[in-house]
């Protein structure tokens, strides 16, 4: 009898330590998602607004040139700046949208491996990002193809913007100064980024190609900066504008402070 009931109290007791351990485990896996999110989602949210801000700046620049005496961004210190000034706008400008796009592909390859769950929050972050990349892949009936990044070409320069090493749940993009370097030393990884820099030329000299385009852009990029900080505690509702053409010297007033 006695042995009969120490084999009972054994099962329980594996029963419960295995009960323990799953919920355990369950929670760590909870937790690690969490981190897992928590860490990729903010890296989005800087580029997505680095990018927003550098698109605003262009933007506020074309209307700067035709309703003020002052120069805007591009005219300023791309068409009209120094060697050093030239150089930065250009790269930086490359950079931005690249890194962007190296933190989609992100995205895109670790929420499945790493089973964060096929949640609507999930599903809606890759909905917006989704909508970005149709624009930037979208066919205008403007005279330039500035900013127009193919979905193949999309896909290929997130790839090359991952920093090697990398595991599920701890990719990271390139560096701006990993990334000039990479400019200068590798020539595959140059002549993917070559039309990027084109396309920086060619929002300069064209500006009236791209503006539809980039306001469009910009536009989505608050939104998805809005889903991934609802709270604004990243970035404050001051801080996340959504550019608005002015069309008036009047309306531009303020540019001249």
């Amino acid at each position: 009898m006695i042995s009969v009931v120490s084999a009972v109290i054994a099962v329980i007791g594996a029963a419960v330590t295995a009960v323990l351990g799953y919920r355990l485990q369950a929670q760590v896996k909870s937790r690690e998602r969490i981190d897992y999110m928590s860490r990729y989602r903010d890296a989005l949210l800087w580029t997505a607004f680095d990018l927003q801000s550098r698109i605003y700046n262009i933007l506020r620049g074309y209307d700067v040139d035709r309703h003020t005496d002052h120069k805007g961004f591009l005219q300023g210190f791309y068409l009209e700046g120094s060697t050093r000034q030239v150089r930065y706008v250009r790269t930086s400008t490359a950079f931005l949208f690249a890194e962007y796009l190296g933190w989609v592909e992100i995205f895109r390859r670790d929420l499945p491996f790493l089973d964060l769950g096929d949640s609507k929050q999930n599903r809606q972050a890759m909905s917006l990002m989704a909508k970005i990349g149709s624009t930037l892949n979208a066919a205008g009936t403007n005279e330039t193809e500035a900013f127009r990044i193919f979905r193949g070409e999309q896909r290929a320069i997130g790839e090359l913007m991952i920093a090697e090493g990398g595991e599920p749940g701890q990719r990271a993009c390139l560096g701006y100064a990993s990334f000039c370097g990479k400019l200068e030393s590798d020539e595959d990884f140059a002549s993917w980024m070559a039309d990027l820099l084109e396309h920086v030329d060619l929002a300069a000299r064209e500006p009236l190609g791209p503006r539809k385009r980039l306001l469009t852009l910009q536009h989505q990029l608050i939104e998805l900066i809005d889903f991934l900080d609802p709270g604004k505690e990243r970035f404050p509702e001051g801080q996340r504008s959504r550019f608005r053409p002015m069309e008036s010297p009047r309306g531009l007033a303020h540019l001249n402070e």
